[in-house]
């Protein structure tokens, strides 16, 4: 290498090093925080919904955003309750769910999946987010566990794949309401067949949800529902595997099948479906 491209060389150093940490240390989106029902508060906006369950003893979170929303998450609770945040159950192993584990582990006990653990110490996301990486649950659980706090209770249970092989529903029985994760998100599924998603077992595993004694759903993403919105929701996704599955067996190809999800279900041209979803479903439904 010559003087003079030595130096070009060296003077772009300080910008790309600049833009990189602008990039990683970037603020997080401003959240908000609302009643469901009694005490129990949601966040939203950047990331997935955490839902906020408060006790005379302490805080019970559902997911926690990413690393860059633990400040902002902390804030909101400390406006709704002085108690401090106690434990947090996760959804799923995705960084815009689990994100914030790594600043809430000192703190707080955090729970998930078996296999939502494994995902994440084995970085099955690690092509997809932008460091921190995330860091796994201390405390793990195969189909169901409880957690009791302040004489209240949070179930978890593994109904079995879907949106991942980590998907856990949150089910509070006094308040007759479920936290899906991305069991329910937006108004078409991404089936993350890396993480061990499946379009097939999607609708059983929401089945086996749909008969808990709930009438709110909290979804992993979008408004506050209730339960003939996530019946119809799964009643989507089976349109949509029959669909696929039709379009796959007539022997049409993976663009093919791709544009009349885009065209048919909403699928963005380019992001994560089309990665992750379109390939998978080419071998699950041939």
């Amino acid at each position: 290498m010559n003087r003079k491209i030595l130096a070009r060389f060296l003077a772009v150093i300080p910008f790309a090093v600049a833009g990189w940490l602008a990039y990683t240390q970037a603020p997080a989106t401003q959240l908000k925080i609302n009643k469901v029902k009694d005490d129990l508060f949601e966040i939203e906006n950047d990331g997935g919904n955490v839902a906020v369950y408060v006790t005379n003893e302490g805080v019970i979170l559902i997911d926690d955003k990413f690393d860059a929303d633990h400040d902002q998450i902390v804030s909101l609770v400390k406006t709704v309750t002085p108690q401090p945040i106690k434990y947090i159950l996760s959804t799923h192993y995705h960084q815009d769910h689990s994100g914030g584990n790594g600043k809430f582990l000192g703190s707080a006990q955090i729970i998930s999946t078996d296999m939502a653990r494994k995902n994440i110490l084995n970085k099955v996301q690690q092509g997809n987010v932008a460091p921190p990486p995330v860091q796994p649950a201390s405390v793990t659980f195969n189909d169901e566990m409880s957690v009791f706090l302040g004489g209240k209770e949070v179930r978890a249970k593994h109904f079995g794949r879907g949106h991942t092989n980590t998907d856990a529903v949150m089910y509070f029985p006094a308040l007759r309401t479920i936290h899906t994760g991305d069991l329910m998100a937006g108004n078409t599924p991404l089936i993350d067949y890396p993480g061990g998603g499946s379009v097939v077992e999607w609708t059983k595993t929401l089945d086996k949800a749909m008969a808990l004694d709930f009438d709110t759903v909290i979804p992993g993403h979008g408004a506050v529902t209730t339960k003939a919105a996530l019946k119809e929701y799964r009643d989507n996704v089976e349109k949509l595997k029959n669909r696929a599955q039709g379009l796959i067996r007539q022997g049409k190809s993976e663009d093919e099948v791709f544009q009349v999800m885009v065209t048919e279900f909403n699928w963005a041209p380019n992001g994560l479906q089309k990665q992750w979803s379109t390939p998978g479903m080419m071998k699950e439904l041939k």
